[in-house]
């Protein structure tokens, strides 16, 4: 505790009374029909910061029903692309003149300093006017060459009505990788967001309508996985869900979907690995594994959670890492020096603890952190930066998703020794490598399992670059125009002309 870095005070004021967070239905924002509501204790602070209304299968009916009738009739698929990006422009213009209020909210609700929420609230604004661009430039294909008589075509076409289930720890960001790039495609929409985060999805919805966004057109319910989720991923009038958490729930939503055949497209977890050889900038390195483990608190499906590091290296680069751990600013996320703030809930806490206290009695080495940690005036709900040496790749702190800020470290001799430990897990949403020898660095990338390959830097993402995972880090891809295709039906048009059709059968 007394070699940390631990900030108490805060330099924005809490707001006056807590956010009410609404359903918003064909157009409506709307309390629960029986009136029930969650409230929302902040992690960091332990006072209501929201009370949104909780969402039962009467709402999530309304909203599939005003989704499904909003496509069929045309009123946004069938509008120009021209139209819809326009539209989605607008929702970037409103994003950014709300960043303090959505961002304020955001680190209330789920404990993330002040300046991520507002790095990640403000970003997402891009996200919206790519996906604009995006519905501008989508286009099919032509076929001339198949004889005089023929003319054929390949069309995109909106998939249809699509559910989005979001998750609690980055719900604007995640929700604008997802929701513009559906709405350029002409898809309409029924949005959950997570029961812990609702609030940022909640205020979009203002945005939506003073944009111009049809009513219908998307739909927002809130509530828990069951019911609202459940029924958003087995209703017959959903054509496709997008689903970002957990590989566990990834899994039933795949098995519920199978029975209506509903294209499923999922972002799960992740044990991303980061290699490190002798010949790199060390320290641009150990600032980037310091980063990638603390960023978000550890809570993030990129989150470094592995260094494999070339055992020549391997002592001098992990005393690098902790001494840098002990400067990273952990406390009150409400003030702007705050690098890393709250657990999303006690439980969870409770768990990422588990797994150190499991590692050490396995054998294991903490070499700084592994308890909570109790900032003056706002309680424990903190975890200290961890680092955990001494681990072996069978024990569940090296294999299993923490989510939380607990760095392992693992040491290779060789670069096939390294790619063996990157690609022993279930999971292959990222990697990472920092050697400053190309080849090294290209046999690496090609032969990693893994959706993303950073070479010498991490977890740098832009709007026009796919992201997602493969094995069990999900299928199907985000952002991007491979993200952008996930939305979008393929149809071959293949017509004849000026020619009559050699007849089958012949004449009597």
């Amino acid at each position: 505790m007394k070699d940390l870095h631990i900030i108490s005070e805060q330099t924005i004021a809490l707001p006056k009374a807590a956010y009410q967070a609404r359903h918003f239905i064909n157009g409506v924002a709307q309390d629960s029909a029986d009136g029930r509501k969650s409230d929302r204790i902040s992690p960091s602070h332990g006072v209501v910061v929201s009370q949104a209304a909780l969402g039962s299968d009467v709402e999530t009916e309304a909203a599939i029903k005003a989704a499904r009738a909003a496509f069929d009739d045309g009123r946004w698929s069938r509008l120009t692309a021209k139209a819809r990006g326009a539209v989605l422009n607008k929702v970037a213009d409103l994003i950014e003149a709300n960043v303090e209020k959505l961002a304020l909210i955001e680190t209330l609700e789920s404990g993330k300093p002040i300046s991520q929420s507002r790095g990640e609230c403000g970003g997402a604004a891009d996200l919206w006017r790519y996906a604009a661009s995006l519905a501008r430039t989508s286009h099919g294909d032509s076929h001339n060459t198949l004889g005089p008589d023929i003319l054929a075509m390949v069309l995109k076409e909106p998939i249809g009505v699509v559910s989005i289930i979001t998750p609690w720890n980055f719900p604007f960001w995640i929700l604008s990788q997802k929701l513009p790039f559906a709405l350029a495609a002409g898809c309409t929409c029924v949005v959950k967001p997570s029961e812990v985060t609702p609030s940022t999805t909640a205020m979009l919805a203002e945005m939506l309508v003073e944009a111009g966004l049809p009513a219908g057109v998307c739909n927002i319910v809130l509530g828990y996985g069951n019911p609202v989720g459940a029924l958003m991923t087995s209703h017959a009038d959903v054509d496709m869900v997008t689903f970002t958490g957990s590989t566990a729930v990834g899994k039933m939503i795949t098995k519920t979907a199978g029975d209506t055949l509903k294209k499923v497209a999922l972002e799960l977890g992740g044990k991303n690995p980061q290699v490190i050889f002798p010949n790199c900038d060390l320290e641009n390195a150990a600032d980037a594994v310091t980063f990638g483990i603390y960023f978000n608190v550890g809570q993030c499906c990129n989150s470094s959670s592995r260094i494999i590091v070339h055992e020549d290296i391997a002592d001098a680069f992990v005393a690098r890492v902790v001494e840098m751990s002990g400067r990273v600013a952990f406390g009150n996320p409400l003030h702007h020096d705050t690098q890393v703030g709250a657990i999303v809930t006690p439980e969870h806490a409770a768990k990422v603890d588990g797994y150190v206290r499991a590692a050490v009695a396995a054998g294991a080495e903490v070499c700084i952190g592994g308890a909570v940690l109790t900032v003056p005036g706002l309680g424990g709900q903190f975890y200290q930066p961890t680092v955990v040496r001494g681990v072996t790749p069978d024990m569940a702190i090296a294999r299993e998703e923490v989510f939380g800020p607990v760095l392992v470290v693992l040491t290779f001799r060789t670069l096939d020794e390294a790619i063996a430990l990157t690609n022993d897990s279930a999971y292959g949403l990222s990697a990472g490598i920092w050697c400053d020898d190309v080849h090294t660095c290209l046999e690496f990338s090609r032969r990693a399992q893994a959706g993303t390959v950073w070479t010498n830097t991490w977890m740098d993402g832009f709007p026009e670059v796919a992201f997602g995972g493969v094995k069990q880090s999900g299928q199907g891809r985000e952002i991007g125009s491979y993200g952008f295709d996930e939305f979008l039906e393929v149809k071959s048009l293949v017509m004849r002309i000026g020619h009559t059709r050699a007849p089958w059968v012949k004449k009597a």
